[in-house]
């Protein structure tokens, strides 16, 4: 497996360092560096991944469940399937997290689409795909569900968005 990196526009990297399957199943390891404090993402769950952060460098605040969590150079926190969760870089400089996805679903694709979204100009201020259809693609590639709207309008509408990206189309 070639490692490879996304470095967005603002400077923060998301390196693909390996992939495959070991004697828990199927994986998928990235590390994350980031510069800007902030929210890495908004509140949402997945009913079948589990994801584990390590902290290398900086520190991370873990909303889940509704209890807050802070993890620093050389913590862990493991979020379970259906457990709500949304993380940020509370570093004073640079936050530097492994991130184990398993199994790894469609994670890396979500990785690659936003960074070429990113690129293209097409996120709004929040991180979110301007483009309806964008979102439908993005939303299916989450494996889960915002917090939020009910399961099933999120599957009836971003999933027919991204039916219809995907016949009109759209490809990350």
């Amino acid at each position: 497996m070639k490692k490879q990196s996304l470095v967005h526009p603002d400077g923060r990297t998301v390196t693909l360092l390996n992939s495959g399957a070991d004697e828990h199943g199927q994986y998928l390891l990235v590390e994350h560096k980031i510069i800007q404090q902030g929210s890495m993402n908004g509140p949402h769950w997945h009913p079948v991944l589990q994801e584990t952060f390590t902290v290398k460098e900086g520190r991370m605040r873990f909303v889940i469940d509704g209890e807050e969590i802070i993890v620093g150079r050389g913590g862990r926190v493991t979020i379970h399937p259906n457990q709500v969760h949304q993380f940020w870089n509370v570093s004073d400089d640079r936050l530097i997290a492994l991130h184990e996805v398993r199994p790894p679903g469609h994670h890396w694709k979500m990785f690659e689409l936003i960074y070429k979204l990113e690129c293209e100009g097409k996120l709004n201020k929040k991180g979110v795909p301007s483009n309806p259809l964008w979102l439908g693609v993005a939303w299916e590639c989450i494996d889960g569900y915002i917090e939020g709207p009910p399961q099933i309008v999120q599957t009836v509408f971003l999933g027919g968005l991204a039916r219809l990206a995907k016949l009109l189309g759209y490809r990350i």
